[in-house]
């Protein structure tokens, strides 16, 4: 099992190339995703953007989250019927294991994982095209 540092997308290149204007509320919330090393939902990203810029509304986190999402920037997670979280796309492959106490979300990759996925299809007669894998978890109590 391992874990690796993201590689962020430009999202404000990806929204230009897309010919979306780029305002600075926008700007601003690009700027968090950029750095961001977590999941967070749009009540996060607007507390970051809001000691920015004051007059950032949840309204425009939406609207700029609902066109990352659009054209495949982000992706939008629900773990356990939680509020949507989103992290970067264009990432290899990872999994994600969900501390039911904290929330946090810690990222994975497992080779054995993906094998075994990957042989039972074969023995079910389907290739994979995508997935999603979610653990939930608590720590273990030191005894």
């Amino acid at each position: 099992m391992t874990t690796e540092a993201k590689q962020p997308l430009d999202f404000e290149r990806e929204l230009r190339r897309a010919g979306i204007r780029i305002t600075r509320p926008r700007r601003i919330i690009l700027g968090i995703l950029q750095e961001t090393g977590d999941h967070p939902d749009a009540y996060e990203i607007l507390r970051r953007a809001s000691a920015l810029d004051a007059s950032i509304s949840l309204s425009t986190v939406y609207r700029t989250m609902k066109l990352l999402e659009e054209h495949g920037a982000i992706q939008r997670h629900a773990f356990a019927g939680g509020p949507s979280r989103f992290e970067h796309t264009g990432e290899e492959h990872h999994d994600h294991l969900i501390d039911v106490e904290t929330g946090d979300v810690i990222e994975f990759r497992s080779a054995r994982i993906e094998k075994l996925q990957d042989e039972i299809a074969r023995e079910l007669g389907y290739d994979i095209l995508h997935h999603r894998l979610e653990l939930y978890g608590r720590k273990r109590r030191k005894n």
